[in-house]
């Protein structure tokens, strides 16, 4: 086995301290670090040679090494991912059912870069780092051999696998899908497109932010923004919402809403509208539309640091456009998946586009990802997801 070397300069610190990442720019980037495969496993030692674990390694990245074990004399085979998946599902166990959650959530349960969706029967597997691709027939067989689903999907696409220089690959891996997957959730059935949707197919994330969502809007009409498959507005009408409108840019994704609308036994009280979310913001604010509950879901518009100024701009216009929409009274839910905008800088710059569209509000609740979702304490990159909720005047 291989052996990467800190640099005298590096802080070997944080990773003794559960920080799981080790950059190309802290370790000794010889000629033999450089012909590792990616995807391969080494030791990874302090500068005097005292070792801090075994690292998956890719030289192609920026993240050159991910921790796999403590221990480095670990051997990552099919009994070691088995152990990590069986752990990560106890907990999802205990909190869900039936089986519709995030299993596994990267570095936070001990697989990094590895996602994996279950979806009862069905499960889908992000490979976003090189060793997980390099394994994936491994982590296929240990994730059947845990918790027996027939159908597993390999999602290789998106901007995480592109910066470890893998190619986009969506393909059935074993089983049968026939169409989207009905999903129970908050009281509604959303329809999942696990092959050719966003991400996995579904944003399981959300669902402790569209319950609370839901809490606010019954009794009450409710404007979903950025709706995908209909995550905000079907949980609202599933508590009691009179009625709901939900818009996005993706007509197939308005159609899985829509089939999910019917599903539930709700499509009376449903209604979608195709386009570009900040025009359908300024139509129905020419239009005098007004609705109880409000609720912006956006994608990352701040991927990156680089991105981050361009981003909050783009999160304060969302605020502004939607509070001119809510009914005196109502509530405002604006939700942000960029980690590289924090908590506070998210919210800065939500009340500041409240205040520009003439608007008062008070936060009444803060929400983040659901627990199948951990976070890494040492690794601000797993606590992305961030959810504002406001009243206003």
């Amino acid at each position: 086995m291989p052996t990467i070397r800190l640099l005298p300069k590096a802080e070997a610190r944080a990773i003794r301290h559960g920080f799981p990442w080790v950059f190309a720019n802290e370790v000794v980037l010889d000629r033999r670090t450089r012909a590792i495969a990616p995807g391969s496993f080494a030791r990874l030692e302090e500068k005097d040679g005292r070792p801090l674990g075994l690292v998956t390694v890719n030289p192609a990245s920026k993240i050159i090494g991910r921790m796999m074990d403590r221990d480095p004399d670990a051997q990552i085979d099919q009994a070691w991912i088995a152990a990590r998946i069986a752990h990560a599902q106890a907990m999802r166990a205990a909190l869900y059912d039936p089986p519709y959650y995030r299993l596994v959530h990267a570095e936070a349960d001990g697989l990094p870069g590895v996602v994996i969706d279950r979806f009862g029967d069905l499960a889908v597997i992000q490979p976003n780092a090189a060793w997980a691709e390099a394994q994936f027939d491994l982590i296929a067989a240990a994730l059947a051999e845990v918790t027996g689903v027939t159908t597993i999907i390999r999602n290789g696409s998106g901007r995480a696998r592109s910066l470890e220089g893998l190619p986009d690959v969506t393909e059935l891996a074993r089983g049968a899908v026939d169409g989207p997957v009905p999903v129970p959730m908050n009281g509604a059935t959303y329809m999942a497109d696990v092959l050719g949707g966003q991400k996995t197919g579904l944003f399981f994330d959300q669902r402790p932010n569209q319950a609370f969502a839901a809490s606010l809007a019954k009794g009450g009409s409710v404007l979903d923004v950025f709706a995908h498959v209909g995550g905000f507005s079907l949980a609202a009408l599933a508590a009691g919402a009179t009625e709901a409108l939900a818009v996005d840019s993706s007509a197939p994704a308005l159609a899985l809403a829509e089939a999910g609308a019917k599903s539930s036994g709700m499509a009376d009280r449903f209604q979608t509208l195709q386009a570009d979310a900040f025009d359908a913001l300024q139509k129905l604010a020419a239009e005098g539309c007004r609705f109880d509950t409000v609720i912006c879901d956006p994608p990352a518009f701040a991927p990156s640091k680089s991105a981050l100024d361009a981003g909050l701009r783009a999160y304060e216009r969302v605020a502004r456009g939607a509070a001119v929409l809510v009914a005196p009274g109502g509530y405002l839910g604006l939700c942000s998946c960029s980690h590289a905008a924090d908590l506070a800088s998210f919210r800065n710059a939500s009340a500041r586009g409240i205040g520009r569209a003439g608007r008062r509000g008070a936060i009444i609740h803060t929400g983040f990802a659901g627990p199948d979702h951990p976070q890494l304490p040492q690794l601000a990159e797993s606590g992305y997801l961030k959810a504002v909720f406001f009243r206003l005047d």
